[in-house]
């Protein structure tokens, strides 16, 4: 139980041993001495709360936060000491904004927990007594026996026992873990891969012995002990005998494996980034403009403590005739009188400091959120899958990324190969309708016709159909199992057989050879078959030289059905041509470039006759290399050099590796709107940069700068030098860098600053053989450098989930690879391309919203308060109350919350057609700049000059006068503080009524719905004596004032003298120095095309100036400008457009052909 317990609060104590040992299916030693050791359940966790730290842990985030820790203090404070307002005052929107934010939170941590319940509940079998037990996921045990069905997901990191193959092996991928969809081979141990049933896998006695949980997908060491005939065999264990959480099996009916690495230990999870709080850039701004209100606050508050005391050094001040001191008064410490007089003025003017605030951006934030799941233009309708938001918090960072994070495969590509053109003998060909055809010419041939292959169109067929490494499964499932594997040779279908292959590049190849009509129709031991058109070819596969990264190239050698012996081979063109005498070298050498120019995936194909003579000593090299003890690796490669030598040149491929729908325009959207785009994946080096080329990432006509396979600190940092110098020396020209994993880390090591130089003066980069966790390292890299730039991690698999953890905002594609990354990321979206609308629509828009809302909240607040710090000066700051405490405690709840509220979710500055074919918009916001400190002055100096225009004015009407009636009645404090209260509830909510650009009916609806619940709810109250309050100072004070015809007038008056200066700013700032986006409302609504030609103010001569544009505008409003036809004629299309010295993106300027005002409308 207290185990339990620590481990919900997250205090489990550490492993005390470095290694780990396992009994397999649980069968432990009988002797007494043996203590288990103990390891975490299989549950995996990506919330943050639990039922038992929920409130511990919200409360303590929540009150980081410095409004509400400081609105805590107030309360406090107002509970211990006599203050001029009552506790409620504080302490009740404090608590309904903790309470509101924690609902939410809780919510959305709800939704976690309901994605790990559907993980975690899964259905598993697990062996134990004897038989197989059918049960969820989060009940495997370290060290259970798991049964996994081919094209299921391991449930844990389980070491293979066996598989329903008779040597043990199986195959898998492991796209969601490094992004890579090639299929690798696992094996098992000899001993234990004969144990094939229930029956003999519970009698099986083995103990595991390996290292503990590490996060390196590629490493695993330990040793497998297997007792036969009382006997221990020991064998070793490696990471091709480990099976990966999150992998998925293929190819192989089932397999059964012990458990070793559960839950949180697995290697997926490890790879997890822990998660934090994700704070966006607005809440750190209004974190400090907060802090810049506290001191404003504190400054009054001491101010008038101080000019309290200096007003009462003198004795008629000091204690009037008509409030006498009492005796405990007389005797009280000075310090304590005075701390207290200040924490009553702090109290006074507390309001200053927004509470209500963050529970609107909260509500605002959650509200807003469905917006983004409701958008159809994000639903993706094939797969039926539609936007989701896992969290709020960070909607308005969405527009503002400058960085882009992505995956390759899976989320910039489909994970589907296609075969588009290939060179054979100097000649190119492409497929069409089946059949290979030479460049230029048609398939005109009837079809059933036979093929026209020539000798060495046939021998290059041959060669890619059996090249490879490709395996092959039928639908029928016993197929393969036993009896011929070749009984599908005769009469096969293309229905029931799938290839398997351990490179995408392979599939497509046989994939398209089979479609020509050269097939691979299956392997068994040593021998391989094709058919060729109909007639059934079998080799004998003699050796295999596995592909390596430093040879880039893989061959086979065959015993030809005639008896020969052939070498085929093919690779990357650097590893092969260099090694060609024979063929067509220069002709294949161009048309590699050229394919690699379309971004196809090229591979080189040749191959070598052996003599009799020949084959016998490159059999014994080969031999003689596999079997050395020593130097074993370097031996190889000497064989295998000495054995892919003196090639005849076949041919050249071209792959395409399919894109995404509408990739190349998002990036290209993206750049436009001053994005930088970064790949990080796991493939090749030459996969990537094929990709790269053709999505758009890497433009063809870019300078490709490298920096791979470094392997000192010196030699990358030389390399480093020369990237800067050359990047300094063609500044002119658009630069790409292609880093690999290696060199990265030698990067990361010592020489940061100049990775980062290089990288930050390249348009594109791609890192490539990239690790989980070092995507997550180049994403902070660019996060904590100095211009701490928002980064953006996009990716679909599990390799994925650090950098979408790390990321300022991270989200999750809704692919092929598992929902890890959907589960852990901010946002889900169901393709890459939804990425262009999500950032430069939905960002744009929330962050305009949330901005303004931030600086209207301090602007009314100032407005609010300003006038209670001016009353002191004419009450001898005596502490007196301006307003009443219902209209304190509800004038930021009620009077003026919801018209915010409803601007914030539904305002739109420009139309969303406008901003996605406009990306350039998206500039306008970056940098925080509506949250600029120049902004924040001009809100505030705003709020204070309003504040002075309320209270002065109503001053100037009340001040020497009070009788405003026409009956000579008199009015009191109560009657002035009200109508100062009136007008700027009235003015603040014009105020936020002239910025709307975008008016619903909502927003008209509490506009003027709030000012007439103002003037209701004034009237009830003051109107009506309520029995439950002890004293009632505003009776009959809202009505008296109503009546008065001079309080009418005051209040219009005033209204007009704040609210003129605006009015008058806007007009002369939009004619004379529009924004771009100002610009572009004009075109921004429907009505647009509708408008004549001098309001538009589209068709004024090019060129022309600001000034004579509002010259012109005044001349029509006085009558003197006449907006003929023929005026608008002479302007022609080609003429209406925002002069070349305006503030629009020289590289963008779409807007002018999506309303063209049409002649005959003018």
């Amino acid at each position: 139980m207290l185990r339990w317990i620590r481990q919900q609060l997250g205090f489990d104590p550490p492993h005390q041993s470095d290694t780990r040992t396992i009994y397999v299916a649980n069968r432990f030693p009988q002797h007494g001495h043996y203590i288990p050791q103990r390891f975490a359940d299989n549950r995996i966790i990506s919330s943050k709360y639990t039922v038992w730290n929920f409130v511990p842990k919200n409360l303590f985030e929540q009150f980081r936060r410095i409004a509400n820790f400081y609105f805590l203090i107030i309360f406090l404070v107002q509970l211990m000491i006599d203050t001029p307002t009552s506790p409620v005052t504080s302490g009740l929107p404090l608590f309904f904004v903790i309470t509101v934010t924690a609902i939410k939170q809780g919510y959305e941590d709800w939704l976690r927990h309901k994605a790990d319940n559907e993980v975690n509940g899964a259905p598993v079998f697990v062996v134990r007594s004897g038989s197989l037990v059918q049960t969820r996921s989060k009940n495997i045990r370290v060290g259970d026996i798991v049964r996994v069905a081919k094209d299921e997901t391991f449930p844990a990191d389980l070491v293979l026992l066996s598989s329903d193959r008779a040597d043990g092996t199986c195959h898998i991928t492991t796209a969601s873990l490094d992004g890579e969809t090639n299929l690798k081979t696992h094996f098992s141990v000899p001993e234990t891969s004969v144990c094939q049933s229930v029956s003999q896998l519970e009698a099986l006695q083995a103990v595991v012995e390996c290292q503990q949980p590490e996060a390196d997908l590629y490493r695993f060491v330990g040793r497998i002990t297997v007792t036969q005939h009382e006997e221990e065999i020991v064998r070793p264990l490696g990471p091709e005998n480990l099976l990966l959480r999150g992998a998925r099996l293929k190819n192989t009916k089932e397999i059964f494996g012990v458990a070793v690495y559960t839950g949180m230990e697995s290697k997926m999870a490890l790879n997890y980034k822990c998660k934090s709080q994700k704070r966006s850039a607005v809440e750190k701004s209004m974190n400090t403009f907060l802090i810049i209100y506290l001191a404003i606050l504190l400054f009054e508050a001491i101010l008038s403590t101080i000019l309290k005391y200096a007003w009462q050094a003198e004795d008629k001040w000091d204690e009037p005739f008509y409030n006498q001191k009492t005796e405990q008064e007389k005797n009280s410490s000075r310090i304590l009188k005075f701390i207290s007089d200040f924490l009553a003025f702090l109290v006074l003017y507390n309001f200053i400091i927004p509470i209500s605030l963050y529970v609107t951006v909260e509500m605002q934030k959650f509200l807003g959120s469905f917006f983004i799941g409701w958008d159809l233009d994000l639903y993706h309708e094939e797969s039926d899958q539609k936007a989701q938001v896992n969290t709020s918090d960070l909607n308005e960072e969405l527009g503002q990324v400058e960085y882009v994070f992505t995956d390759k495969t899976g989320t910039l590509t489909e994970n589907e190969m296609q075969f588009r053109e290939c060179s054979i003998n100097g000649v190119k060909y492409r497929e069409m309708n089946g059949k290979l055809v030479p460049e230029g010419m048609t398939d005109d041939s009837p079809d059933g016709s036979s093929p026209h292959l020539m000798g060495e169109e046939l021998l290059f067929l041959k060669a890619v159909s059996l090249c490879h490494t490709v395996q092959i499964s039928y639908d029928q499932p016993d197929s393969l199992l036993g009896g011929d594997p070749f009984s599908h040779a005769n009469g096969f279908s293309s229905n029931n057989m799938e290839y398997y292959a351990s490179s995408p590049d392979e599939k497509a190849l046989v994939e398209a050879t089979k479609r020509i009509g050269v097939a691979f129709t299956g392997s068994s031991g040593d021998t391989m078959e094709i058919q060729t058109f109909g007639k059934s070819e079998k080799y004998k596969l003699l050796h295999v030289l596995e592909f390596d990264p430093d040879r880039r190239r893989m061959s086979v050698i065959l015993q030809t059905p005639c008896g020969g012996k052939v070498l085929f081979t093919k690779g990357a063109e650097s590893a092969i041509l260099p090694f060609a005498t024979i063929g067509e070298i220069e002709k294949t050498r161009l048309h590699v470039d050229e394919f690699a120019l379309k971004g196809l995936r090229t591979l080189v194909v040749a191959c070598r006759h052996f003599s009799p003579e020949e084959y016998i000593d490159v059999d014994k090299c080969l031999t003689s290399a596999r079997t050395a003890l020593q130097q074993r690796e370097e031996k190889l490669q000497e064989a295998f050099a000495y054995i892919e030598r003196d090639l005849q040149l076949l041919g050249a491929t071209g792959v395409e590796d399919k894109l995404q729908d509408k990739v190349q325009e998002t990036i290209e959207a993206l750049r436009l709107a001053g994005i930088k785009v970064w790949v990080l994946t796991g493939d090749k080096h030459e996969t990537a940069v094929s990709v790269s080329l053709s999505c758009g990432h890497f433009h063809r006509t870019m300078n490709i700068l490298e920096l791979l396979q470094q392997r000192s600190d010196n030699e990358c940092a030389e390399q480093l030098r020369r990237l800067a110098r050359r990047l300094k020396e063609d500044h002119v020209i658009q630069h790409g860098l292609v880093v690999d994993g290696a060199s990265l880390s030698l990067a990361l090591r010592e020489h940061e600053k100049l990775f980062m130089e290089v990288c930050k003066n390249c348009s594109a980069v791609l890192c490539c053989r990239m690790a989980p966790l070092q995507k997550a390292k180049v994403v902070r890299l660019l996060k904590t450098s100095p211009e701490k730039p928002i980064t953006l991690a996009i990716g679909d698999g599990a390799n994925d989930v650090s950098m979408i953890q790390e990321a300022h905002v991270g989200i999750g594609i809704m692919g092929k690879e598992g929902r890890q990354a959907v589960r852990n990321s901010d946002y889900a979206i169901a393709r890459f391309k939804f990425l262009a609308k999500l950032l430069l629509v939905h960002g744009h828009f929330y962050y305009i919203r949330v901005a303004t809302l931030v600086q209207y909240f301090f602007y009314k607040n100032v407005c609010f308060i300003t006038p209670q710090f001016l009353y002191q000066f004419f009450c001898l700051f005596s502490q007196q109350t301006l307003y009443d405490s219902v209209y304190l405690t509800l004038y930021n709840i009620c009077f003026t919350s919801l018209p915010i509220l409803v601007y914030s979710l539904f305002e739109q500055l420009v139309h969303p057609d406008i901003l996605q074919s406009k990306p350039g918009l998206y500039r306008d916001i970056s940098k925080n700049s509506l949250l600029s400190f120049r902004t924040f002055l001009y809100w505030t100096l705003l709020g204070f000059s309003h504040a002075f225009v309320f209270f002065f004015g109503s001053y100037i009407l009340m001040g020497e006068d009070t009788t405003l009636m026409g009956n000579g009645q008199m009015f009191g404090n109560w009657t002035f503080g009200t109508l100062v209260f009136t007008v700027m509830v009235i003015t603040v909510t014009l105020k936020l009524a002239l910025e709307t650009q975008f008016w619903t009916w909502m927003n008209h609806f509490v506009t003027w719905g709030s000012i007439a619940f103002y003037f209701i709810f004034s009237l009830f109250y003051g109107g009506i004596i309520w029995p439950f309050l002890h004293t009632q100072d505003m009776y009959f004070v809202f009505v008296q004032l109503l009546s008065s015809g001079s309080a009418w007038f005051a209040i219009i008056i005033i209204i007009i003298t704040c609210l003129f200066p605006d009015v008058v700013k806007k007009v002369f700032y939009r004619h004379l120095c529009p924004t771009s986006t100002q610009k572009s409302q004009s075109l921004s609504a429907p009505q647009a095309q509708a408008l004549s030609c001098v309001e538009s103010l589209c068709c004024y001569q090019h060129g022309q100036s600001g000034c004579s544009r509002l010259a012109c505008l005044l001349e029509q409003m006085m009558g003197q400008c006449k907006a003929s036809v023929n005026n608008c004629h002479t302007s022609s299309r080609s003429n209406r457009s925002w002069s070349d010295t305006e503030n629009l993106y020289s590289n963008d300027r779409s807007i002018l052909t999506l309303s063209p005002i049409e002649a005959s409308r003018c």
